[in-house]
């Protein structure tokens, strides 16, 4: 109980204001150029053009602006949360480092335990991706030109193998949702590739799809 109280009295409060600091401090920043160029220079593009661009995105990843919020958060809590949407590289470093210190830490995705260490696994991606980053910048170039193409070529496969892993540790968790949700990905990825629908509707039905039936699986005390 104190622990409970300290998580939601003490811990909650200041990482929901110093995620709504850092969240609007990485807002300005991301707009920062664009507002500095139409004040200072006067290079504001024609409204057609921004609602186009804003359109344009919004078919292609529109979808995910509610899917990745609703479907991660469960896994790595309200810190989680601000830092994954800050830093970016959510589904393919910042899930699966939470995933992997949640399970060697041996705890449960979905409580208090599990998002605090979601969080640390999630900043040691941060720093780690960081120092890569710098890594990449400096030396990238050089040594992506030394590598013989076939490894490079094989780079392409590295976030399909990502997601299979996520996806064979969450089975291994529930046996019984996995085959439903494998399932249901393998058919709207048929559909889509055949043009029968359009692409964003694999995510979406995907996502809330499999957590429709997992609820509904848990009343009946199928799983």
């Amino acid at each position: 109980m104190e622990k409970t109280n300290i998580y939601d009295g003490v811990y909650l409060p200041d990482i929901v204001k110093w995620g709504k600091i850092t969240g609007w401090f990485g807002i300005l920043l991301s707009f920062g150029p664009a507002i500095a160029l139409a004040v200072i220079y006067g290079l504001v593009p024609p409204g057609s053009a921004i609602l186009t661009g804003f359109v344009s995105i919004a078919g292609a990843v529109g979808v995910l602006w509610f899917v990745e919020p609703i479907s991660y958060f469960p896994i790595v809590g309200v810190a989680g949360t601000y830092m994954a949407f800050l830093t970016g590289n959510i589904s393919n470093l910042r899930i699966p480092a939470a995933t992997v210190a949640q399970k060697v830490a041996g705890v449960e995705p979905g409580t208090n335990e599990g998002s605090i260490i979601a969080t640390l696994g999630m900043a040691v991606s941060v720093i780690v991706n960081i120092i890569i980053l710098a890594l990449g910048v400096l030396a990238g170039t050089q040594l992506l030109a030394a590598l013989p193409e076939s490894v490079v070529g094989a780079f392409s496969y590295l976030l399909p193998s990502l997601f299979g892993a996520l996806f064979v540790q969450f089975a291994v968790a529930k046996p019984k949702l996995a085959p439903i949700a494998l399932g249901t990905a393998i058919v709207l990825t048929i559909l889509v590739n055949k043009g029968i629908i359009p692409s964003f509707i694999t995510t979406l039905v995907s996502v809330f799809g499999t957590m429709f039936l997992g609820i509904t699986m848990h009343k009946k005390k199928l799983i």
